[in-house]
């Protein structure tokens, strides 16, 4: 076996979470629910797909937490309620008996919502209109809304929404692990970014004070549900509607935002960049990655960007992840496992599939596995 094949191959285990290897599928919006949040036959069949072509680790695209303001696109899936819930169980069924492991990814939309079906208007940190425009592939159109500042009542329910449904997707969708989305400009990043967070109470100010909501809601999902499955959060510097956006302390952020998440022992951090192993910031050497490694050296490193190419994946395990997380190179070989382990060329990525709306097309569903 190769080095790179025996690095990415190679097994792997988080909190009693065994992984058969390194390779995991990123969370990746569709869109294909049904309109009220229900797994469809073809989300069934897309996931399944991945845990026949080898992956260790499945992590569902983003599911919203309630039936208050935490939908961010039609379509979405959600886990909000025990009806959803159990259709997620039928689904993870599936996936566990291919000998892979499935994760929630749990999320609360905020300031970015372009679709919720409970109420008409976004909350957010504070009333600041985000930047850019609505994703026409997750069928927005124009500018975002401006939200209304939350109240402590609905941080709360905000809050109460996470722990609810990290319950319900490990007791009744038998899910193994929660990942907190805390990345890519939705609401918890929304907290953490000085330019979305204005506020002077305890949720805003200096950055360590703008990471005490995503410090809250990792300690009370791990009170609800840590002692049974690993508990961890994906953190991302650029945004769905700010691409470029980097911390403006640099290295010095990424220092008190990767020791704070160690301090409130998760399990795992999904660290997502566009290309994970370039340098983080102008004028440093590190990536993000090995910036994690370095700030939170007892915690699980999972790696997301640009890393279809199985040599750059196994150096980037080598500098400082334990888990690499593939979406452009899973769409394109949902099979990618084996194809590494065959030794056989993989497959471009077809950007079409993505248009004019990023919901499962049919065609994904006609490549054919590797025996």
């Amino acid at each position: 076996m190769s080095e790179t094949k025996q690095v990415i191959l190679s097994a792997y285990d988080i909190k009693g979470a065994h992984f058969r290897n390194r390779l995991s599928v990123a969370p990746m919006t569709r869109v294909t629910a049904t309109e009220d949040g229900l797994v469809t036959q073809t989300m069934r069949d897309y996931y399944l797909r991945f845990a026949k072509g080898g992956f260790g680790l499945v992590i569902t695209e983003g599911l919203y937490t309630d039936k208050a303001f935490s939908q961010g696109y039609p379509n979405q899936p959600g886990l909000a309620d025990e009806e959803q819930a159990a259709k997620w169980s039928m689904l993870n069924q599936d996936l566990q008996a291919q000998g892979t492991l499935v994760f929630a990814q749990i999320m609360h939309a905020g300031a970015l919502s372009q679709g919720n079906i409970y109420r008409d208007h976004n909350i957010a940190p504070s009333a600041v209109q985000p930047v850019g425009k609505q994703m026409t592939v997750y069928h927005g159109t124009g500018s975002y809304r401006m939200p209304v500042e939350m109240t402590e009542a609905e941080i709360a329910e905000a809050i109460q929404g996470f722990v609810d449904t990290a319950a319900r997707a490990v007791e009744v969708a038998g899910f193994d692990g929660i990942e907190i989305h805390g990345a890519n400009g939705y609401l918890l990043d929304q907290f953490l970014t000085a330019h979305t967070n204005l506020r002077n109470d305890c949720w805003g100010g200096d950055i360590r004070q703008r990471m005490s909501l995503l410090v809250e809601v990792v300690a009370a999902v791990k009170e609800r549900v840590g002692a049974k499955v690993p508990v961890g959060i994906r953190i991302s510097q650029g945004k769905v509607n700010d691409f470029k956006n980097k911390w403006l302390g640099g290295e010095s952020d990424a220092q008190i935002i990767f020791s704070t998440l160690a301090d409130a022992e998760v399990d795992f951090i999904h660290v997502t960049e566009y290309e994970a192993w370039q340098p983080a910031f102008e004028g440093s050497q590190d990536s993000l990655v090995a910036m994690a490694r370095k700030y939170a050296p007892g915690v699980s490193i999972i790696a997301n960007g640009g890393l279809h190419d199985p040599d750059r994946a196994a150096e980037v395990i080598r500098s400082g992840a334990d888990l690499v997380a593939l979406g452009r190179g899973a769409l394109g070989n949902p099979d990618y496992p084996l194809l590494i382990e065959a030794g056989a060329e993989l497959r471009e990525f077809d950007g079409s599939i993505l248009q004019p709306i990023a919901n499962i097309k049919e065609r994904e569903l006609d490549v054919e596995l590797c025996e």
